[in-house]
């Protein structure tokens, strides 16, 4: 049996499948334009794209620009659905966005992040004027997509900069028609399954372990909630990453950027549904990927805002302090990570992969214990039930190649020394919580693994 994660409130935007899909299309289509410099004939397709100009409403006070030629890009998920993204959805008027991101490349052009931003990240929004139909917005605390309801983009972007103190100089907004064709476009994408998979909701059947999914495939696997990871908004941002840096490995290989007709049809299958500020121009977007040709997949960083589960919001999640704010320093001041010092483990965070099985009869820990994992950086494939219960130790399950992991993992565990069983058949760890089970240690203000992520070289394979 698959445990859900915490639900929203009843008043909180619907978690709709559609957000995964924007997700991914917003992210690929950026690090595509900032990154692949094509050739001049490419470039002019650019022209298609639209723009929206939000200088009058971004507010007199705006964070300093430090580094003059380091790139801030905010990315947003448009949800509307007329037009061609009618068939995604009952037709509903307006815009709302559940994606929220933030494209950091380096003054150098040596590296690159992508910051992700949780939809139900609860922070004091700041006061945005009426615009159109938009009624604009009083400062509060609320949820952080908000803003785009009630300002739209300019909003959006004048809330990160508030909350983050970081100057943005350009936004990319994005709609989700083209992802399917995306995907085809550069001859699928290899994803990871740890074992199969068969969603009727999401219509997708797939084997497990290794293997390049179409468009339609990709569509399935973007839109699957229960039978994918463990559910949460944090799992799934996680494997969303993951799907984005395989897409993106596959845009930059020679595969892709060596043949014209791939390239360009990638390209066509994404520009047509982005809309930018007017200073993004076609001449700006060529001469920067100009300049990222030397970049590679390993330079470029994907990071979540460290976050924890709300104790007085349930369903919201609230920015960890003091390692959000670090976050926000190194991109606002142009700074690598790679000085960055997480906890001395044997291998990162990112790199573990954990099954998650609650060997108690306290519904809803697997959920608990996962999330709090998350929160320090691993990643969640599965919870569920252990096949028999009650188990009396908390256990470590772990095939011989996934030993040096197994430090990493236990040393986050407050339980005692775990139960170590060797030789289990299986390519990633298996948690089985017992009843001994008295809590994960509490976090350091120290611990900044969480502000490592990790890069587009990432395998999901990788035991």
């Amino acid at each position: 049996m698959v445990v859900d994660a915490p639900p929203s409130p009843p008043n909180a935007p619907p978690r709709g499948r559609r957000r995964w899909l924007r997700w991914v299309i917003a992210i690929v289509v950026i690090v595509v334009l900032l990154v692949a410099g094509v050739v001049v004939g490419v470039w002019v397709k650019l022209s298609n794209v639209k723009h929206e100009d939000v200088t009058g409403d971004l507010g007199a006070t705006r964070p300093p620009k430090v580094a003059g030629t380091a790139l801030n890009v905010l990315i947003v998920g448009s949800d509307q659905r007329d037009g061609k993204n009618a068939k995604y959805g009952h037709r509903v008027s307006g815009e709302r966005t559940d994606t929220i991101m933030l494209a950091h490349v380096s003054s150098k052009r040596d590296n690159a992040m992508v910051i992700s931003f949780p939809r139900d990240s609860l922070v004091q929004l700041p006061a945005c004027r009426a615009k159109g139909n938009l009624p604009g917005q009083q400062p509060h605390l609320g949820m952080i997509n908000e803003s785009f309801n009630s300002g739209g983009i300019a909003c959006t972007w004048k809330t990160i900069e508030t909350l983050t103190h970081i100057r943005i100089d350009h936004f990319v907004k994005v709609d989700f028609t083209g992802f399917k064709s995306m995907v085809d476009a550069v001859g699928g994408v290899e994803i990871c399954l740890p074992e199969r998979v068969d969603d009727k909701k999401a219509l997708l059947h797939l084997a497990a372990g290794r293997q390049t999914v179409n468009g339609e495939q990709a569509l399935g696997y973007v839109r699957a909630r229960y039978s994918l990871g463990d559910g949460s908004d944090i799992g799934r941002i996680q494997r969303q990453q993951m799907f984005i840096a395989s897409m993106m490995k596959k845009v930059m290989s020679g595969e892709t950027l060596t043949d014209p007709a791939k390239l360009i049809g990638f390209l066509d299958a994404g520009l047509g549904a982005v809309t930018t500020d007017p200073d993004l121009t076609p001449g700006v977007m060529k001469d920067l990927a100009g300049s990222l040709q030397g970049l590679n997949a390993g330079q470029i960083r994907f990071i979540t805002t460290p976050w924890h589960y709300s104790l007085t919001h349930p369903g919201r999640v609230e920015w960890v302090q003091p390692q959000a704010g670090r976050l926000f320093q190194i991109v606002a001041g142009d700074r690598s990570l790679q000085g960055v010092k997480g906890g001395q483990t044997k291998v990162p965070r990112s790199k573990v992969q954990i099954e998650l099985r609650n060997g108690t009869y306290r519904s809803g820990l697997g959920t608990q214990v996962a999330a709090g994992l998350e929160q320090r950086g691993y990643h969640i494939t599965k919870i569920g039930d252990a096949p028999r219960k009650p188990y009396p130790k908390t256990t470590v399950l772990y095939s011989p190649n996934g030993e040096t992991r197994v430090p990493t993992l236990t040393k986050d565990l407050l339980s005692g020394a775990p139960k170590l069983v060797a030789g289990a058949q299986t390519s990633r760890l298996v948690l089985v919580i017992g009843d001994d089970w008295k809590g994960l240690k509490p976090l350091r203000t120290d611990d900044s693994e969480a502000l490592k992520g990790f890069d587009a070289t990432h395998d999901t394979c990788a035991s």
